[in-house]
This record gives structure tokens, sequence and C-alpha cells, in this order.
């Protein structure tokens, strides 16, 4: 009876094989298994679950079956040919060769096996090649890096022929064998910067993807010592250092997703203590005196890459929880950091703004109320434990931490707002003799007036204030900072021209003198970012949204400033170009909502005269004659966690407002618009996805794939077009995507194949087909009737669009 089973779930198996459903099938083979002793059978059911293994890349389980076959029957040429097959998959050429040879010889006619042999055997030549000549070139190269007397030149050519060496798979694990880490320790041990760096930048290319690799690395290098190099004061060293990190981190957290064949992967026990290792030294890297601003940086980069979730629908965050628990007080620290007092940390511009990202993240990873509970009170509890009324700076440092939390978790810093002596604490360090105390609290009210309703309070009790310090002040810092707050305050109504805060004209006055300062280059970058931050603000107000951009010396200088070290800019800059091409959201207005607020006599929203479309048109050719574009497109490459995702979206929101108008679009790609454009589409916020993906759709419509998408680039437009056809998606959106994608398929018949692809949801065209096939499945019906179209039909089509 089991005998008959088996053979019946045998043949259940081959039909599941026959309609490709190779797990059923695998399942039914594996069942027949359990039942059978005949030897023959068994030998069908092996070397056909290998078949499946081979369908489903599935490669070790398939070459195991098969040499299971082949103990059965040394001559099955079936499984002998499938095990090849496998076994060349995994890299294991000479194997494959010595099967594949065997099926020559039992059939010496078949074709197949003929031509597998030819293939196998030039790879396998290939590859002695390359190792005999990588094998000589790492041992040459160790040579001459670690011989005293070696020729600058020959020096520098070895070093960097060892990083490139380094990146490839082949040459990493040569290194690797031939005691590589061993020698590469000892050029960090020479202590000479050159060497050190070509040291360091080998690792992270021998780490990357590897985590075998990547685990003997850091205990041979030891993390503190790691640690020790980012934290030097060479920014260079410290983005290698950085690197190496990261590179160690991807591989023993299984981030790095990339394939290597040709080995088994070395087995690596739990490496959660490493992590766990790694993100403590990191920490304490955040409040050691003895590291640099540099360094002090990329541990905050560090942690604010690794440590959330990248994807909040994974219900472990207990990375998140042990940074709070062991080092939440650590980066409060940082940003309660005033750079005028003796005791303050080495910083950089963007140390500060990297530690209140970090908070927000953290607190935005917080899965429930007693965690976010939990976060307030260690906040609260250090806030509270620098209140000195014999320590005047011990003040000053609890509530530059409000700032800085106020420029992260914006609810947890309105909470701490509320806290018992913070606004009268604030109000009084405003009315201090001490500059510094007073750029405190001027930052401080500043960040606090976000909502209309503290900007209401503050107007109330602070203005006065503020104006009294910019009248007496003789440190232009404090009163740009002063200005600023003003502006903020000025702009609390947001674009409603009725609730203008300041008497008609003040708000004029205060953008003035913020463009005046924005283009006076005497004065440090650091001050003329809050001159930036201040029409961040005012550009709200139409009127001086208008001034500006008429204004080319202030937004060259603008533009300037977004392409400097100092990336805390990037968000007022890209807000202020938001403002000024009116690219934010705006609500509907419905006739008979109005008419029924003005019976109650409720407030209703105004829009300002300058704020229709031709005064838009007019301020988007004015940034893009001042050039906007290659700003933008400098922004968008700022590799800091600093661009937040956003800030990522303002960007999307410009770029579109700017390929709005057909005839501006060339002039986008000819400042970089288009390579700019195809990050944003792939990270960011949904939203800010979808703006990017239109405004690529608005440029692929109309313009030449081979000049907007050189090379290889354009088959990385085709994704972001395609999630724009979808039901959920606006006609226009789906229309100028579908015009793009016509665009691009008359370059290549690979690139007609990709865009026939589609989503998952669907897409009902205006022919009335509907097509939903399953993702990225076949394509639909309306764009086969598309591509069917004469050429000139949907050149023109694109035209017209």
């Amino acid at each position: 009876m089991a005998e008959a089973e088996a053979v019946q779930l045998k043949e259940e198996g081959n039909r599941h094989f026959q309609l490709q459903d190779y797990k059923a099938a695998t399942k039914s083979y594996s069942q027949a298994l359990k039942l059978t002793k005949d030897k023959a059978l068994l030998a069908t059911l092996y070397r056909n679950r290998a078949a499946c293994g081979l369908k489903t890349e599935s490669y070790v389980q398939a070459a195991s079956d098969a040499s299971r076959a082949i103990d059965i029957n040394s001559s099955d040429i079936k499984a002998l040919y499938r095990r090849c097959q496998a076994l060349e998959h995994l890299g294991k050429l000479d194997q494959a060769f010595k099967d594949v040879q065997r099926c020559a010889t039992l059939e010496p006619r078949n074709q197949n096996f003929q031509e597998t042999l030819r293939r196998l055997n030039t790879s396998i030549q290939e590859k002695l090649r390359v190792q005999f000549s990588t094998d000589s070139r790492v041992q040459k190269m160790f040579e001459i890096l670690l011989d005293e007397n070696s020729e600058a030149d020959k020096l520098e050519k070895a070093a960097n022929n060892l990083i490139v060496l380094g990146r490839e798979e082949a040459g990493a694990q040569m290194i690797f064998q031939n005691n590589g880490v061993g020698l590469l320790l000892q050029l960090m041990d020479t202590k000479r910067p050159e060497l050190v760096l070509a040291a360091v930048r080998t690792l992270s290319g021998m780490c990357s993807g590897h985590r075998a690799r990547a685990t003997v690395i850091l205990h041979a290098v030891r993390i503190d010592r790691i640690c020790g190099l980012m934290a030097v004061e060479n920014e260079e060293m410290s983005l290698a250092v950085c690197n190496l990190l990261q590179a160690i981190i991807d591989s023993l957290s299984g981030e790095d997703k990339r394939e290597h064949r040709g080995k088994d992967e070395a087995l690596v026990l739990d490496t959660k203590k490493d992590l766990k290792q790694i993100t403590s030294h990191l920490l304490d890297m955040l409040v050691s005196k003895k590291v640099s601003g540099q360094g002090r940086d990329q541990a905050l980069n560090l942690l604010n890459k690794n440590v959330p979730r990248k994807d909040l629908a994974i219900h472990d965050n207990s990375r998140t929880i042990y940074v709070v628990d062991n080092g939440l007080r650590k980066i409060l620290k940082v940003v309660g950091q005033v750079p005028d007092l003796p005791s303050c940390l080495p910083l950089t511009d963007n140390t500060r703004m990297l530690a209140s990202i970090l908070i927000n993240k953290l607190y935005d990873d917080l899965r429930c109320d007693p965690e976010r509970d939990h976060f307030r009170k260690i906040c609260e509890e250090y806030i509270t434990g620098k209140f000195d009324p014999q320590d005047m700076d011990k003040n000053v440092i609890a509530i530059q931490t409000v700032s800085g939390i106020l420029q992260g978790p914006f609810d947890l810093g309105n909470q701490l707002l509320g806290l018992k002596g913070v606004m009268e604490l604030m109000v009084a360090l405003c009315g201090s003799e001490r500059e510094v105390d007073q750029l405190v609290a001027v930052e401080a009210l500043i960040h606090a007036s976000t909502k209309l309703n503290r900007a209401t309070f503050i107007i109330t009790n602070g203005v006065s204030l503020l104006k009294d310090i910019y009248k007496t002040t003789k440190n232009e810092k404090i009163k740009i900072c002063t200005l600023v707050g003003l502006c903020k305050l000025g702009s609390a109504g947001g674009t409603d021209y009725g609730l203008r805060q300041f008497a008609e004209g003040s708000t004029e006055k205060l953008a003035k003198q913020c463009r005046k300062w924005l283009c006076n280059a005497s004065i440090d970058t650091r001050t003329r970012r809050w001159a930036v931050e201040g029409l961040a603000y005012l550009t709200l107000d139409a009127d001086v949204k208008d001034d500006f951009v008429q204004d080319i010396p202030a937004l060259q200088a603008m533009f300037e400033l977004a392409k400097t070290a100092d990336k805390t800019i990037l968000y007022s800059v890209a807000t202020t170009l938001v403002n000024c091409t009116n690219s934010y959201d705006v609500k509907e207005v419905i006739p008979e909502l109005v008419q029924l607020a003005k019976f109650s006599k409720q407030h209703v929203p105004e829009e300002h005269p300058k704020d229709k479309k031709d005064f838009i048109d007019m301020r988007v050719k004015r940034l893009l004659k001042a050039g906007v574009t290659s700003a933008l497109a400098c922004m968008v490459k700022a590799d800091s966690a600093i661009l937040t995702d956003q800030t990522k979206e303002l960007l999307a929101r410009v770029f579109l407002a700017l390929c709005d108008n057909p005839k501006d679009r060339g002039t986008i790609v000819a400042q970089g618009g288009g390579k700019a454009l195809i990050p944003l589409a792939l990270e960011g916020t949904d939203v800010g996805k979808v703006k990017a993906a239109h405004a690529l759709a608005k440029i692929a419509a109309v313009s030449n794939p081979d000049i907007a998408f050189p090379g290889e680039r354009v088959y990385e437009v085709v994704r972001p077009l395609v999630s724009l056809l979808d039901t959920q998606r606006d006609g226009l959106q789906n229309y100028e995507a579908l015009l793009g994608l016509t665009n691009l398929s008359g370059r290549s018949d690979k690139l007609r194949q990709l865009s026939g692809w589609r989503s998952s949801s669907g897409f009902a065209c205006t022919t009335g087909c509907q097509s939903n096939t399953g993702a990225w499945s076949l394509p639909i019906t309306c764009w086969q009737l598309m591509l069917s179209w004469p050429r000139s039909w949907w050149r023109v089509s694109c035209w017209r669009s």
C-alpha cells in the first residue's frame, strides 16, 4: 500500500511540476520519499526533487538531491547533469566540470553536454588565470607598502590597487587567505595617514556582503580601535572609518543583500552581541571630549541609520529600546551643548541637528504609550536636573536641550515646554546681561513658536522683549536670531492673508533685513543660515516671496549656502523654495462652506492676490534663471542624516513645480534635474516619491531619453513611472506617466519590455479596458494598444502634453 501511495504521490508531483507549481511538486516528492524503499523509485524522486530545486534556485538542496540519486545509480545521466547545473550556480566549477564530463562520456553525441563542457572549461581557465594573477598582485602590493624605502608614487599606486582589489570578491578572499588582515593591521600601526587610510578602505571592501569576514575583521581590529580612528579631526579619515563600520554593521545585520557565489558562507554565531557592542561604543563617543566634531557627527550618522527600524511593520524595536535606556541621556547631552560655554564638547555646525534628528527617529520608532512615557520621563529628569539657581550655565544647558528637542519630536518638546519653570526661565534668560544667555533663549523661543497657539502666546508676552533685545544688542548674531524670531511670529498665520500677525509692511521690512544679511559675505555661514531660516517663515507672505525672487543676488547667495558643508540649512532652503513656488498642499475651498462660515461669523482663509497662477509662473521663471536646479541637485547629493525624508519631499515638490511648463524642462535636464529626481522618486515619504515620479514623468514625456537619462540611468526611470499607473493616482499623473513610458519605449526593445510591466493594483485606461493580472506579470491591454501605434503618433502625443 505504501509503495502504491508513493507512486501516486510521484505522479501528483509530476503534474504540479508541469503546471510550474514547484513548491507543491517538492512537497509531493518529499512525502513519497518517506513511503518507499524501492531504489529505482527513490532515485527518480530525488532526481525530480533536484529539478524542482533548480527551478526555485535552491541550488544547495538541488545538488544534495542529485547526489543521492547518483549514489543509488552512478550512471543516472539526468541526475548528473542536474547536479552539474546546481554546482555551476554555486560557483563550484571544477566539480560541475567533472559531472558534465561524465555525461558527455555516457552520451557523446549530446550537443547540450558538449556545449556545457566547453563553457565550463573556459570559465575554469579564466578563474585560474584571475586567481594566479591576484595572488601575485597581493603579495607584491604588501611588499611595497611595508617597505619603508618605497618611492612615494609606487606607494600611492600600491595603496590604490589594494583598495580596488579589496572590493572584488576574488581579491578580498585572496587577501583574507594570505594573512591580509594581519598585514593591514601592520599598515595601520605605521601611523602614516595615507597608509592607514588605504588599510581602512581595503578592510571596508573586504567586509562588504560577507558576514564571516566582517566578524573576523571586527574582532581583529577591535571596536575600540575603530572608534578611536573615527574620532580623529581628519574628515577624510573619519568618513572612511565610518564607511568601514557601516559595512561591518550591514554584513552582521544582513542589510547587505548582495549575492556572492563560489563559496559556502562560513558559519557565524549570533551577531547581536557584536552589534550591541558597536552601538554601545558609538553612544560612548557622543559624550567623550577626546572625540572630534567630525567623529561625533559620524557616530550620530551611524546611529541614525542603523538603530531605528526602516520599516515600522517590523515588530522588533529592541535596538531603539536599548539606545533609549542606555544612551538617551548621552544624546540629550549633545543636544544641550552651548558652543560659547567652556564646558562644550567639540562640535561641527551639523552636530546638534544630527542629535535632534536622532531623538526624533527614536521617538517615532516607539510602539506604545508606555514606551513614549518612559522616553518623556528621561527627558524631563535630565532637564529638571539641570535647573540650578546658583549655576546659570546649567540653566542655559537645560533651555538649549529643550530647544534641541523642539527641532526633533515637536509634540514631546511642547510637553517639555509645559514643565514648571521652563517658559519663565526662557523669559529670564532673554533679559540676562550675558550674550550667550540671550542667544540660547531667543533660539528656544524661535523653535517654541511653531504652532499658532504657542506663537499667539509669545506674541502677547514676548514680542516686546525680542524687540528690546534687537534694539539694544551689539552682537550681530543675536540680532539676526532675534530677527528670525520676529519673522517666525510674523508668519504664524501661514498663507492666510487675513491672519497677519503684524502691521502691514512689517514682514516686508523684516524680509529686506534678512536678504541684506544673507548677501553679506563677511558674516559667517552659521549666522547667515539664520537669515535663510527667517525667509523660510516670511515667504509664506506673497509680497515677501515676490520681492525675494526679484532679488537675484539674494537668491544666488542662498543657493551657494545650500552647497556648503553646513547641512543644517537644507530644510530652510527647501521650505523657502516650496513657499516661493506655492508647491505646498492647499485645501480645496468649497463655496457653500465659505458662505456658511461667513453666515456663522467664522474666519474664512483669504488668498493673497499674488498667489494666483500668473504670479507663481513668473516666480518659477526667475528661480530657474537664478540657477535653482543646480542648487537642488547639489542638495539631493548630501550624504547626511540631516537630509531627512521630509526635506526630500520638499525638494520633490519644488522640482514638480519647476517642471510644470514643458518649455522649462530642457533647462532642468541640462542642469542635472533629471538625475537628481531619480533618488527622490525611490526614497523618502510616500508623498515625496509620488511628486518626484510625477516630475520625472513630465520630463520623460517631452525629452529625448538619450539626453535626459543617458546610459543605464534610463532603466532606473521606468519603475517610478510605472508606480504612477494606479487607480489611486489622479488622471494627470496616469496620463503623463503613460506618455513618459511611451517615449522611453522607443529607445530599445529592452525598455519597451520593461515599460510594459505594471503595478499590482490594476489600472483602468481611457479605452475602458481593465487589467489586474498580478504584480509585474503582464502588459496591460491599453499599454499594448499604445505600443502598436506608429512612432509618429505617440511622438506627436508626447509633444502635445
